[in-house]
Formats: structure tokens, sequence, C-alpha cells
């Protein structure tokens, strides 16, 4: 990683421009061309330099404020297809698979974002039907921690 490379990073760090040509903007601001700017952060992401590149959406600015773990206890044969069903459901963003421990029987993991803690149970539900699986828990978000990512 050269200087260059570090000063992309720390441009992008904190999101891009939310503006109709972001990576332009970022290379006027860097005084490079554009198709610079996309060689080096390809090249930063096949170096493993940056994980992965995407979006996030502020979920309670536009209303979902109602966030809960369902977790789920699935046979380990079936946890593929279980898991893929579950996410598969468009309120699930995230779903996988954790180890089981003495006192915690639950092994697949979905956090459903909805409107109301009512939906959210009602979302559960239709999981359970649609997989088969009866026996989980579902815990509800109490509040919301920052997310960021590693800082330069």
């Amino acid at each position: 990683m050269d200087e260059i490379d570090k000063k992309l990073l720390k441009s992008t760090q904190d999101g891009i421009p939310i503006v109709s040509e972001p990576f332009k903007q970022i290379a006027k601001e860097l005084a490079l061309p554009e198709e610079e700017v996309l060689r080096r952060l390809d090249n930063l992401l096949k170096d493993g330099v940056i994980r992965r590149f995407g979006a996030s959406i502020g979920h309670r600015a536009i209303g979902i404020t109602a966030n809960a773990m369902c977790t789920w206890n699935v046979p380990e044969e079936k946890v593929e297809t279980v898991g893929a069903i579950m996410a598969g459901f468009p309120e699930v963003t995230h779903c996988y698979e954790r180890p089981r421990f003495p006192d915690w029987r639950f092994n697949l993991f979905t956090m459903i974002h909805a409107y109301s803690r009512d939906e959210c149970e009602k979302i559960a539900r239709e999981i359970s039907i649609a997989t088969g699986i009866k026996d989980y828990r579902i815990l509800f978000s109490e509040r919301e921690f920052k997310k960021t990512g590693v800082r330069l």
C-alpha cells in the first residue's frame, strides 16, 4: 500500500458521497483519474486490504425500529436447507450458524427487521411454518450500537 492508497482509504472509510458519480468525486478530491481510483479500490479488495464494499441503510431512519434475533434449534443435517429458506425471507438480513453450548441449544440465528415487535413475531411464525422448525426463541434489540469499520 502506498500513500495514495492510504489517502483513498481515508477518503472512503466513512462512506462514499451520495451523488450520481461518487468515484468521480473521490477522484477529483484526490487529483486522480476516476479509472485509477476504481483500479486501486479493486486491487485493495483483491489483496484483502478491503474485505467488502457495500451499502448500509439506516433502518431506524426509515421507520424500521423493531429488530429481533431469532435463534433456532435446527438438526445438523438440515442446517443448509433450512438456512437457505430462512435467508430467503426479505425481512431477514443475516442468517448464520453458530455452535451449540450446554446451556444454549440453538444453532441457527436470523436477524429480522420490521416496523413492530408484533410484526417480528409474525415473521418468526411464518419462518417456523415454512421450515418446520418449532423450537425457537426471539430476542429483541433494546438499543442500536453504532457500526463502524476499521479506521486508518
